[in-house]
């Protein structure tokens, strides 16, 4: 299945049924009278979370959505039926966003949560509603109303506790596979992932998810390489572990440049916790790996962290650093959640 993080589709209620005009005419019945029915109510465009999907690939090849048109009334007050509703199904954390890309009008985050996201319109009314007692015989009726329509876009950003940034083949792939089941490309040349992905780690009986997303380089946030885009799924991470090549030329540097394009790419990237790691550490010899934490270092304003998926070294101490701020984040939401209501 390939991976796509952003759809824009078109949406539309269905429309009302008109209103029926009809006279009761029976015979041997001395006074007959208007029976003409109500029309049916459009359908509704509802969106859902469901479980087993983690892309909108779904969107890529259908991008008109209509509901229903509600049933016409008919006589001897009988009521059009309701159009059937259009259900867009989505995975956990998939924004829906106005046409613009830019106003948030819902967000999507937990397994069944569903919205009405457009009504349809109201069925019109039968010339049996408009009976008064001055009226005995109206010839009225109401056409039904038209259903909402509009322009959205989806975007999808993955929900990980974790996430991993840093430059091209900085290891962040191989330490995913190291640590997770997933099996990400792994390869000696950049851009080797080319779409995010996720992974379960368990470390001291506890669990969080950890998502990889594509290397940056300096410029990203202007369109240079593959973009800044895919950072949107790493915006719902408690905290970032940033990985640097021990083996390129200069830590400090390489560090500089992801942090520059994380401060570029904005909603607040540049503000979440970060723990920073050496990578690639067992390719060092003692001298190489003490400068290059040293720059690091520097650069940071914290002491790094030196590990190798390849080797294991670091990386259990690693994790334990990742679940400890992810454990310390829950338990913080958990007392500020208010208190569900008691109920007798």
């Amino acid at each position: 299945m390939k991976f796509l993080d952003q759809a824009k589709i078109y949406v539309r209620a269905g429309d009302g049924g008109a209103g029926c005009l009809s006279f009761r005419r029976e015979k041997f019945i001395e006074f007959g009278g208007p029976d003409g029915g109500d029309g049916g109510r459009g359908g509704d465009v509802w969106i859902e979370c469901v479980d087993g999907l983690n892309t909108l690939i779904d969107y890529r090849f259908q991008q008109h959505f209509k509901a229903k048109k509600g049933g016409y009334g008919m006589g001897s007050n009988r009521a059009g039926a309701k159009g059937d509703d259009v259900v867009l199904k989505v995975p956990a954390g998939t924004e829906v966003l106005d046409e613009d890309g830019e106003t948030v009008l819902a967000d999507l985050t937990e397994i069944g949560q569903r919205i009405r996201f457009i009504k349809g319109g109201n069925g019109g009314f039968g010339n049996a509603h408009f009976q008064t007692s001055t009226n005995q015989a109206p010839r009225r009726v109401n056409p039904g109303q038209e259903g909402e329509e509009r322009w959205i876009v989806l975007r999808l950003k993955l929900i990980a506790d974790a996430g991993l940034v840093g430059l091209p083949n900085a290891g962040k792939s191989t330490f995913l596979a190291a640590t997770t089941a997933a099996k990400p490309k792994v390869a000696d040349y950049p851009f080797t992932t080319l779409h995010p992905g996720l992974g379960v780690v368990r470390v001291d009986e506890r669990e969080f998810v950890l998502a990889d997303i594509p290397g940056l380089i300096e410029g990203a946030h202007e369109g240079i390489g593959l973009g800044d885009r895919f950072l949107a799924h790493i915006e719902r991470c408690r905290v970032l572990l940033h990985l640097v090549d021990g083996t390129c030329e200069h830590a400090g540097k390489a560090y500089k440049t992801v942090r520059a394009e994380l401060e570029a790419y904005g909603h607040d990237l540049g503000d979440k916790v970060e723990i920073v790691a050496l990578s690639k550490v067992d390719s060092l010899d003692k001298e190489t790996l003490k400068t290059q934490l040293a720059r690091l270092q520097r650069a940071a304003k914290k002491k790094p962290l030196a590990l190798s998926a390849s080797s294991g070294e670091g990386v259990r101490e690693a994790l334990r650093a990742l679940a400890a701020v992810i454990t310390e984040g829950r338990a913080v939401e958990e007392q500020r959640a208010p208190a569900e209501p008691w109920h007798p």
